[in-house]
């Protein structure tokens, strides 16, 4: 491939069920939330590309326990993250309207904060660039396909107004989310809206591509406001849900369904 032609992602697994995402010009890469670092020296050599920055979400051990050992074997890079002193070799700290701009691949990031999962946790979005045909997110563990993240230091109305700001966005914007969670959020996805023609749909879709061993990645932001029942919680459907499992009929905003519906998943 030519360089400055599209940009292309593409998933590294790790670990069990991790991505690890690459951006790549052909010849330059950046490389998303690497908590290990052997399989990323392996796809770069693999690829042929150098790599010129590392975008951190959140400061988890397996989304970051692979940076000073990339940083041993390749030099200095920019590493940019969310505040705090958690993130090994972090160079840069990024907030919420922040502009990350890296030359080589040319790419510009804007940052949001969304914090849920953890306190600090960022996102990167790419809205159409020259090569960037299609909005690009990445959002670590905040946003899955048909879930969102476990609520380990945040509260659900964090969650709420996190995930508020992804559905703000296109909604051809395809989401790189960082964990292969897709078909189990999918079962619990379909004990909230059993009825949801469009989840009926997607599951028989994840199944496939999960029993061809290929990843149910990228998502949509459209796709997710049709399936994923943390970003419809003002949807008749789902408040039910949320009121029959709360037992609680008064559940006056959407984090107070979220809530709900999380502490559910969270047992199922």
């Amino acid at each position: 491939m030519d360089k400055n032609t599209l940009l292309q992602v593409w998933p590294i697994p790790a670990f069990d069920d991790n991505y690890i995402w690459c951006l790549h010009d052909g010849e330059s890469a950046l490389v998303v939330d690497p908590g290990d670092s052997a399989p990323v020296l392996d796809h770069l050599q693999q690829m042929g590309l150098k790599l010129t920055a590392i975008l951190i979400t959140h400061h988890h051990a397996d989304h970051t326990g692979g940076i000073l050992n990339l940083l041993d074997s390749l030099g200095n890079i920019p590493v940019y993250g969310p505040v705090g002193n958690n993130i090994p070799g972090r160079t840069d700290v990024v907030m919420q309207d922040d502009t990350v701009d890296i030359t080589s691949p040319r790419i510009s990031f804007k940052v949001f904060e969304v914090p849920g999962h953890t306190l600090s946790h960022i996102a990167y979005f790419a809205n159409m660039q020259t090569n960037v045909i299609e909005p690009i997110l990445f959002c670590g563990d905040t946003l899955f396909a048909s879930g969102c993240g476990r609520l380990f230091e945040g509260t659900p109305t964090q969650m709420t107004e996190s995930l508020a700001k992804f559905a703000a966005l296109p909604k051809n914007t395809l989401v790189y989310c960082t964990h292969e969670y897709t078909l189990s959020n999918i079962r619990f996805a379909l004990a909230v809206e059993p009825n949801n023609a469009n989840l009926l749909s997607w599951s028989e879709r994840a199944q496939a591509l999960r029993a061809q061993h290929v990843p149910t990645l990228p998502t949509t932001i459209g796709q997710e406001l049709q399936v994923n029942p943390f970003m419809r919680c003002d949807q008749v459907d789902v408040m039910h849900a949320a009121q029959n499992v709360s037992g609680q009929q008064d559940l006056p905003s959407p984090a107070h369904v979220l809530a709900a519906i999380r502490a559910w998943k969270d047992r199922f």
